[in-house]
């Protein structure tokens, strides 16, 4: 409330009456309560993000199926070995007769990524030159003992990012040969 100060002329100061302001008080409770409703309304219509994962099909755990071999063409098939360190060490075909020899590459857009595309390409192209379906490249990663397994998830990413899984199927293989741990180990013969 406003109050008025009356002076009685004493005093000294002119007859100037002045008043008292009151301070503003604000009522926040409409406020506080649009500020909830708003959260809960937000809360019950949002969607939240899902979790990203990828899809992985694993092999059938039934020993009296009949594996069926199936013959496939050489320069289709590559395999990558990780090893210690970062190291990432691939061949393609045989590693008796590889195509271009083994080769050491780095991880990334300019290393793995850019040899899977290159080679993806090239089997696609060998396929409709043949008129054969669109038969893609077969990865074979091979993760030894002492690799991470940040270094298969960032083989596993190059898979889903240059799309390996569309046209053509990547396996996980956790046996080595002796000649592919020398390979890794860096005692090519």
């Amino acid at each position: 409330m406003a109050e008025l100060n009356t002076g009685d002329g004493e005093g000294g100061k002119g007859g100037k009456i002045r008043s008292k302001k009151a301070n503003a008080k604000v009522d926040l409770t409409a406020m506080v309560d649009l500020a909830f409703l708003l959260i809960t309304f937000f809360m019950l219509t949002t969607t939240l993000s899902k979790p990203q994962s990828m899809s992985l099909g694993l092999p059938d755990k039934d020993p009296n199926k009949d594996n069926i071999d199936m013959k496939v063409d050489e320069n289709r098939t590559m395999t990558i070995l990780l090893g210690a360190d970062n190291k990432l060490v691939y061949y393609v075909g045989l590693l008796a007769t590889p195509i271009g020899g083994p080769k050491d590459l780095n991880f990334g857009k300019d290393g793995i990524r850019k040899e899977l595309i290159s080679r993806q390409k090239s089997v696609l192209e060998y396929s409709a030159a043949k008129g054969k379906p669109k038969n893609g490249l077969i990865v074979i990663i091979k993760p030894s003992k002492k690799s991470n397994y940040k270094n298969l998830i960032d083989i596993l990413d190059e898979m889903a990012i240059v799309g390996i899984g569309d046209f053509g199927n990547y396996a996980i293989v956790p046996e080595f040969s002796p000649e592919e741990q020398k390979l890794l180990e860096g005692k090519q013969e």
